[in-house]
């Protein structure tokens, strides 16, 4: 064998071995950019009822909490320290985290709701054993505050939350229809808002879609809560936006709040490279005393028309009676005209 067949040969094993290595790693790497997906809740399944933020100060809430989450067909098991409360909490902030960590720990439960939400969730953001949620993957949700743990458990994590009601909401057929569709059924479910009769009114008022800019557009779901992300911008558990559909929702805030919080996101570079925005309700956000306000519609143009990507407004999701289940961290397609966001694959598995 001549010299330089023999080094082409040795050429080609080793360049061989190196491609061999290469493709276990490379499988690897898209296996941890794939998200991390909770097994789908079953009917006779246990939910573990924790309550990471406002206190329950009376026994009434918690009790129908319990009743609708039964007739969702779950058996409920409640945190240790689901009644506690300190000030407005729900039980000191190492109670509420050990709850969750519980748990999570816990075999017997297969999927973890929050009881309300109010305030609170920030303060124990940075107590959750994200090791042990990676190695643990469950069903996660709530809504309001807890905005900060579904967003923050899927940045640290990977796994695929939900903003959707909390046990203590009103479970009406929407609300219903809509959780079991994303989180039981395992459906590539289409989001859309319910259809609401104009009653003797010639066109409809509720439940309308705005759009702001047409347009559809793909992207991994993240969002809640304006003001609690705007309170998180710049931690370790604040969303990855970049190539995002962000989804926001508030209330009870001013329209100079809205503005200043939004400002926020956009100073911490959060618009930056979203592939579009789904605006839900805003409920009671009011201009308040003062020298006057701009209205909704202009901080919303002011903030997302620049930015060249599909944007509506009014979809069901925020606090109000008819809401949809977002599973954040999934990918989906959102359609600005047509007012729908649609899930590109099962949420859960």
């Amino acid at each position: 064998m001549t010299p330089s067949r023999r080094q082409l040969l040795q050429f080609t094993a080793a360049t061989s071995s190196l491609l061999a290595a290469a493709i276990p790693a490379q499988a690897q790497a898209q296996a941890q950019n794939a998200p991390l997906l909770a097994r789908r809740l079953r009917p006779g399944d246990t939910i573990g009822l924790v309550s990471p933020a406002n206190a329950t100060f009376e026994r009434e809430p918690l009790k129908l909490a319990i009743e609708a989450l039964q007739a969702l067909g779950f058996k409920v098991k409640p945190g240790q320290n689901v009644a506690a409360r300190r000030g407005p909490f729900a039980g000191t902030d190492a109670q509420r985290a050990a709850d969750i960590n519980a748990m999570f720990a816990d075999d017997s439960v297969n999927g973890i709701l929050a009881l309300t939400g109010g305030s609170g969730c920030n303060r124990i953001v940075d107590k959750l054993d994200y090791d042990l949620i990676r190695r643990r993957p469950k069903f996660f949700g709530g809504f309001s505050d807890l905005t900060c743990l579904v967003n923050a458990i899927q940045r640290q994590t990977g796994l695929v939350t939900f903003h959707c009601p909390v046990a203590g909401s009103e479970w009406n057929d929407y609300s219903v229809q809509s959780f079991k569709a994303v989180a039981m059924n395992a459906e590539a479910a289409v989001l859309r808002n319910p259809v609401a009769s104009p009653g003797d009114d010639l066109v409809q008022r509720e439940e309308r879609i705005a759009t702001i800019r047409p347009g559809k557009a793909r992207g991994r779901l993240v969002g809640g809560n304006l003001t609690v992300l705007a309170s998180m911008a710049g931690s370790a558990y604040f969303p990855d936006c970049r190539g995002a559909v962000l989804f926001l929702e508030d209330i009870n805030e001013y329209i100079y709040r809205i503005d200043r919080c939004l400002s926020t996101l956009r100073l911490a570079g959060a618009f930056k490279e979203l592939a579009g925005v789904v605006l839900g309700r805003f409920t009671k956000c009011e201009p308040g005393d003062g020298y006057g306000s701009l209205t909704l519609d202009e901080v919303f143009d002011d903030y997302f028309l620049p930015l060249n990507v599909p944007v509506f407004r009014g979809a069901a999701i925020g606090h109000i009676r008819r809401k949809m289940t977002v599973p954040v961290g999934a990918a989906a397609e959102m359609d600005a005209e047509a007012g729908t966001i649609r899930l590109l694959g099962a949420a859960v598995a």
